[in-house]
């Protein structure tokens, strides 16, 4: 039986050299995989209370829709600065070589909901905690952190482990 990261093609050397790119859109593509892949990022928050699931930019949305449609409760996306439309409230994060902007609409989501966050990958952890922040300024709780691919080695699941994050990932790969 094919596991999650099964699905998952390396790319050598993308987007410089040295990187071995993780590719889901091998996992998106395939039905099965990417039933296997919805599933299991659900599992662990079966039976929970939660108002609305969060996506990350860009591939966060893809998983955040299919979870937020099995869960009947609403999508609301993270975007980079500049992206949505309405009134926003932004979160600043630190990028490998500079800064980075993450918007949410101030409307999005309201105090004392309970929010699944979820992307396709935890590197750093820089937009996943720039994620967070959003999510929490606006009074909503984040009851757990769900992506398909962990990279232990940089760090990211014990940053927001430190913030007393749940995080739950269906993969890891070492040394990236």
């Amino acid at each position: 039986m094919k596991t999650v990261a099964d699905y998952i093609r390396t790319i050598p050397d993308f987007p410089k050299p040295g990187i071995m790119f993780r590719d889901v859109t091998t996992l998106f593509a395939d039905p099965r995989g990417f039933r296997i892949a919805i599933d299991q990022l659900l599992h662990p928050y079966a039976g929970q209370p939660i108002d609305r699931v969060v996506g990350l930019e860009a591939r966060g949305f893809i998983l955040g829709g299919a979870i937020a449609h099995q869960l009947s409760v609403g999508f609301v996306p993270i975007r980079k600065k500049g992206k949505l439309p309405g009134k926003t409230i932004e979160q600043a994060y630190t990028l490998e070589y500079g800064k980075a902007v993450m918007e949410v609409h101030d409307d999005a989501l309201q105090a004392g909901e309970r929010v699944l966050m979820v992307d396709d990958l935890l590197a750093t952890g820089g937009t996943a905690e720039a994620g967070i922040k959003l999510i929490e300024r606006m009074g909503a709780e984040v009851v757990g952190c769900a992506f398909v691919i962990d990279l232990p080695d940089l760090g990211g699941r014990a940053k927001l482990e430190e913030l007393g994050m749940d995080v739950h990932a269906l993969c890891a790969f070492d040394g990236d």
